[in-house]
């Protein structure tokens, strides 16, 4: 099999619709009916809905959880209850990979726990494979996910999507079933 790749010369939100558009073509060719995307503050989740709803594909955004509201990273109420009224789910849970209890006795005590070396892992790729790797263990555990089914997961780097994968799905818990089948879009530069 011959698989198209982007890899784009800078990370950010700039490559959202070129990462949109590589999506929707494989989302078209393998009949994929589930795309997970990370959106803080909704403007990719309703780009997602806009292409991949004509392909009768349903799109979870992933939001982050309300620890991080001080650093102004979280989804309004209002914002999730119009992403739901347009049909997209939405999932606001824990990060799957780090910032939980573990991370707290991290800061202050030192070392890293697993989910965190695992984060660390991902970030050599790149921040958006992290984060989508991340959005499709919590949209699994959200019970958001046919689990027999692949699913695309996007992301990006702070804003926007750059990012873009092909996964059988699995739980935090069952972590070691997750693949990443094929990489469709990240940027050169991590």
């Amino acid at each position: 099999m011959e698989l198209k790749t982007l890899c784009f010369e800078q990370p950010g939100p700039q490559n959202t619709e070129a990462t949109l558009a590589i999506a929707a073509e494989r989302v078209r060719q393998l009949g994929i009916r589930q795309v997970v995307v990370a959106s803080s503050h909704g403007e990719t989740a309703r780009k997602a809905r806009d292409v991949f709803a004509p392909l009768d594909a349903t799109v979870i955004a992933v939001t982050i959880g309300h620890g991080w509201e001080d650093q102004g990273w979280c989804m309004s109420a209002e914002t999730k209850a119009s992403l739901r009224a347009q049909g997209i789910a939405v999932v606001t849970g824990i990060h799957a990979l780090g910032d939980g209890v573990g991370s707290a006795f991290t800061d202050k005590h030192g070392g890293r726990t697993v989910d965190e070396i695992v984060r660390e892992t991902l970030y050599r790729f790149c921040q958006g494979m992290k984060v989508a790797v991340e959005c499709i263990l919590m949209a699994a555990e959200a019970g958001e996910l046919a689990m027999g089914q692949e699913v695309v997961g996007i992301a990006g780097s702070n804003s926007g999507a750059d990012t873009a994968i092909i996964c059988k799905p699995a739980y935090p818990r069952t972590f070691h079933e997750l693949e990443i089948r094929e990489i469709l879009a990240k940027p050169r530069v991590p």
